[in-house]
């Protein structure tokens, strides 16, 4: 069976390409609270580990954007 792909324009997420020809991306999103940075931090690591090339969190509110730049730093701490 041949899947036929639409055409789409490329987009790309920090360093991964999404559309067009390339092949289809693992993403997922968080369910935890993103201004629990320690939960959040350890939601993404193990979606990452599990093979998310992608990982969506919800920034929606002040306290949550506030978050998202220590979330980032943990993350590289680990690796991710």
């Amino acid at each position: 069976m041949e899947i036929v792909r639409r055409k789409t324009v490329t987009v790309w997420v920090g360093g991964v390409p999404v559309g067009s020809d390339y092949p289809i991306v693992v993403q997922s999103m968080t369910n935890t609270d993103t201004a629990d940075v320690a939960a959040t931090t350890q939601q993404v690591a193990e979606l990452a580990q599990a093979g998310s090339e992608i990982v969506r969190i919800t920034v929606n509110n002040r306290e949550a954007a506030k978050a998202v730049p220590e979330i980032r730093r943990r993350l590289d701490d680990l690796g991710w």
